[in-house]
């Protein structure tokens, strides 16, 4: 029996330490084919593939790890789609775009560049090929750009305007016991609404009524152009609830030029780029083409750096990782960098950000304000660059935003959770207090007691000493008067087309205006741009997600479970990670 189980323990034991060797032989081969690999070469008479799904973030970024397991979602780069559009115009063997957008998560802005990329692309002569089962909104108005639109023949576009749809939370916390403790300053700088009100407040519901009909007619104008439609026709079809009408009328109403089966649609490819055999279609990805089109590295340097996400003083993980942060400290320190590089002669600063911690906010300003003081900075918005990121943006010597970017907020808050009726009278715990001074357990409040008046007093003026500061950043990057941003300000919203007009911005047009803009302001004609910052090594990226484990994953699965509720989720989770005085969007933004 002892021999009996010396033999067990040895095969065990065994079996265990081959599983680690053939563990480590197949990890290390995987790295390999990983960091191997040939250029890739463009044959002649290539389509280039444009199937858009996931998130698009500013920047893209490899995830080795998800390649690894195989749990790597989509993780487009605004920053690579562009490249590849660009170089395929450029590039003799590319005969046209096969694009075909799925599950997009992303915003109208973005949207709207890659729209106006692929509209470039078509001035070369080059031509365009969209194709769809059921179509989203955005998609349908991405996919609209194309020279030729395909829908299933049972498909449908979802064509419906455009709506916001906050949500409060107010009585369900007052079910638990608790309730918000806000001070802000500006009449509309609503965020704080889904944690006091019922409802929208008149100044909420006027602004958000401004945004979201600016957008809509500019989607409605981009629409009509491309596909030879009457603005009123357009607006008549969403009126009409399109998406549940027979989808033949999809051609009637000139929405899409015929009717397809997925597997039909080579055939039309082939067609035109007049072949006999789909066999003989040859594909080519975004990835292929930007790794076979070299990068032009003569003449002066103009830095792209990215900044996407919230503000904040720290980074911080989670379960759930896989969030983008604008962290202070390191932007500070990249953009110092970027002021020592000679070989660096203008600064392009995409921001893609709803704002966030006020404190940092303050530092990056100062950070950009110091660049700026050696060399050109243009500030480019995606999507927004509201409140904590407009911000940032008022020490750029020149700003830039797209017409449906929403930017402005110029306004400051704080959100304190008081759980003090949950723990007190709920959950039966109490509370006693000895102190030295008449305010030093003013930390203690709000979980064992409601601020005092005394105390709400000085957080109130602390957040108006905001405030003001903020102004005046405002009022000296614009070159204006504290009284002419004080009617622009209060925490007001503002779509990009209408900051144009009251002087919140220089100009209209997306991130390779911006760069012109900055070659120009650097006397520079010859350039070449470099992204940063710089993306991780492959053994870091290793590092990082034996650190934060599934974070990415699980925040993929995340955003398809809760939809539009992502966003109001990741801010609870927030309350208690970050400052809680924010230069922040007003709102949740929730456009459907």
């Amino acid at each position: 029996m002892k021999q009996f189980f010396k033999s067990v323990a040895a095969t065990v034991v065994g079996i265990f330490a081959f599983g680690i060797i053939m563990g480590i032989f197949t990890f290390i081969s995987l790295i390999g084919m990983l960091m191997s690999g040939d250029k890739p070469s463009l044959r002649d008479n290539s389509v280039m593939v444009m199937k858009l799904q996931g998130t698009i973030n500013e920047q893209g970024q490899e995830d080795v790890m998800g390649q690894i397991t195989g749990n790597s979602f989509n993780q487009l780069g605004l920053n690579e789609i562009l490249s590849a559009i660009k170089k395929a115009k450029n590039e003799d063997k590319i005969k046209g775009i096969y694009l075909e957008p799925g599950a997009l998560i992303t915003d109208y802005a973005t949207l709207q560049e890659i729209r106006k990329a692929l509209e470039d692309f078509k001035k070369s002569g080059k031509w365009i090929i969209a194709y769809g089962d059921a179509m989203t909104q955005g998609c349908y108005y991405l996919a609209s750009v194309a020279n030729k639109l395909y829908i299933n023949p049972e498909g449908s576009v979802d064509w419906h305007g455009l709506a916001s749809q906050p949500m409060f939370l107010k009585d369900l916390y007052a079910k638990f016991g608790v309730k918000y403790t806000v001070v802000k300053v500006g009449k509309f700088k609503s965020f704080t609404e889904q944690y006091t009100e019922d409802k929208m407040s008149d100044a909420n519901r006027e602004q958000v009524s401004r945004y979201i009909n600016g957008l809509w007619q500019q989607m409605l104008s981009d629409v009509a152009k491309s596909r030879g439609i009457n603005k009123d026709s357009l607006n008549h079809y969403a009126d009409g609830f399109v998406a549940f009408e027979d989808s033949k009328l999809l051609k009637t109403h000139k929405m899409v030029d015929g009717f397809c089966y997925y597997d039909e649609i080579k055939n039309i490819v082939k067609k035109q780029l007049g072949i006999k055999d789909t066999k003989h279609i040859r594909q080519a990805s975004m990835s292929e083409v930007n790794a076979a089109v070299e990068d032009k590295y003569d003449g002066s340097t103009i830095a792209v750096y990215y900044c996407q996400g919230g503000i904040t003083s720290q980074a911080t993980t989670s379960l759930w990782g896989g969030e983008q942060q604008i962290v202070s400290s390191n932007v500070i320190s990249d953009l110092n960098d970027l002021a020592k590089d000679e070989d660096v002669k203008a600064v392009v600063i995409r921001i893609n950000s709803g704002g966030g911690d006020a404190y940092a906010s303050e530092q990056i300003w100062r950070a950009v304000s110091q660049l700026n003081k050696k060399k050109p900075v243009v500030v480019s918005m995606g999507g927004m660059a509201a409140s904590g990121a407009y911000y940032m943006s008022m020490g750029a010597r020149y700003i830039m935003a797209q017409p449906t970017t929403l930017t402005g907020s110029i306004g400051i808050f704080g959100a304190f959770p008081d759980m003090s009726g949950l723990i007190t009278q709920k959950l039966g715990v109490k509370f006693d207090e000895v102190k030295t001074n008449r305010n030093s357990g003013y930390q203690g409040a709000l979980m064992a007691r409601p601020f005092t008046p005394e105390e709400l007093s000085y957080l109130q003026a602390y957040v108006n000493r905001g405030y003001t500061l903020f102004r005046k950043r405002v009022a000296d990057g614009r070159k204006m008067s504290v009284d002419e941003v004080e009617k622009i300000a209060q925490g007001r919203v503002w779509l990009g087309s209408d900051a144009k007009n009251i002087k919140l911005v220089d100009g209209l047009g997306g991130l390779d205006d911006a760069v012109a803009k900055a070659a120009q302001l650097a006397k520079v004609k010859d350039y070449h741009t470099d992204e940063y910052p710089l993306p991780a090594s492959w053994m870091d990226q290793l590092l990082n997600n034996v650190e934060t484990g599934s974070g990415n994953y699980l925040d993929e699965q995340l955003r398809l479970t809760l939809g539009d509720m992502y966003t109001p989720f990741m801010w609870l989770r927030h309350i208690n990670e970050h400052e809680p005085v924010q230069a922040s969007l007003p709102y949740v933004l929730n456009i459907r």
